[in-house]
């Protein structure tokens, strides 16, 4: 891939500069790739009906041909025009959810490029609540195809600095909107199955979606199945995935601390994501986490961010608790220990 300058711009959220937002346009216009923050993580963002362009996220990233990505839009009119057919329970849901987290899976228009959606028929659509990325899409007046703004299968970034470390050089441009609030990449549900089904776990809850749509499947087995080249119905189903360079396990809270114990008997650099007040090693770097789940995702990547930059041998994670507001949480563990 071309090298590029990367240009890194603050943007303030109670009003976004319209000048750097013009110049993120421009160069989306024009097939360049831009960065941009949601509520969820960082996006990194191209003109979804351009077909050079989108191949540009690809290539940047080095993500598989197959996996789809999530076109986000600035409302309901505009994700109707993308999709073959737009049915009651996805008005029912964007009424209730967008602008926000959520991800609805539906077939795709003609307008989309096979490249978007990985070559199946459906397309991803997301309205983001974000100031800054809604902004840009205002701005723009096209649609922006905007996996997580990252290497593949690596850990998300929530903050432009995290961007910019794995991305600089490969995108033009980093709107850094400050550190997202969300902390996980958004809800994902498909609504080409009946009941609607449950892609990945994210900060809208199936509690939540049940109130809306009654029945909602979920998937025992939820990883993709990577054989035969075939196109994901959905990003984030990967079985390796949201991952650090640093090797990731995640136990329960005794066996975590046994593992720590004896990983530092042994001499290994130890970080430890731990409920419990941690105690006090020099080869420990241990991080207290929150006990409620939103708080908890909220910080989950960019403390291991933190955890990763630090030269350890080991990351060990004590498990969430194998709770219902916890699914998001766990969901990417297990896909960043595997």
């Amino acid at each position: 891939m071309r090298e590029c300058e990367t240009r890194l711009v603050r943007l303030s959220l109670a009003s976004p500069d319209r000048r750097v937002l013009e110049e993120a346009k421009s160069i989306l216009a024009r097939g360049g790739l831009v960065a941009f923050p949601t509520e969820t993580v960082y996006g990194l963002g191209a003109n979804a009906l351009n077909t050079d362009a989108v191949a540009g996220i690809f290539e940047a990233k080095g993500r598989p041909s197959t996996n789809p990505l999530i076109v986000h839009v600035p409302d309901v009119a505009s994700a109707r025009l993308l999709v073959s057919a737009w049915t009651p329970e996805a008005e029912r849901l964007a009424q209730q959810f967008w602008a926000g987290p959520l991800t609805l899976v539906l077939p795709k228009s003609s307008l989309v490029p096979d490249i978007v959606t990985g070559g199946g028929g459906t397309v991803a659509l997301r309205v983001p609540a974000h100031p800054i990325a809604r902004a840009l899409l205002s701005v723009c007046g096209f649609p922006l195809a905007a996996p997580s703004a990252n290497r593949s299968n690596s850990l998300s970034p929530t903050k432009a600095e995290h961007v910019l470390a794995s991305l600089g050089g490969r995108v033009e441009m980093i709107l850094d909107g400050g550190s997202t609030s969300g902390g996980v990449e958004s809800t994902v549900v498909s609504l080409v199955h009946s009941p609607p089904r449950l892609l990945r776990p994210g900060l809208i809850s199936p509690s939540q979606l049940r109130q809306v749509l009654g029945a909602l499947d979920i998937p025992k087995d939820g990883e993709a199945k990577e054989n035969a080249g075939e196109a994901l119905p959905s990003p984030g189903m990967l079985k390796k995935h949201y991952s650090p360079r640093t090797p990731l396990k995640m136990l329960p809270q005794e066996l975590a601390l046994q593992e720590v114990k004896r990983l530092l008997k042994e001499g290994s650099r130890v970080g430890w994501l731990t409920f419990e007040a941690p105690f006090v090693h020099s080869n420990l770097h241990s991080v207290q986490m929150p006990r409620e789940a939103l708080e908890y995702a909220s910080r989950l990547f960019a403390e291991l961010h933190v955890l990763d930059a630090e030269g350890l041998d080991t990351i060990l994670v004590t498990a969430p608790p194998h709770e219902e507001a916890w699914l998001a949480i766990e969901d990417r563990l297990l896909r960043a220990s595997a």
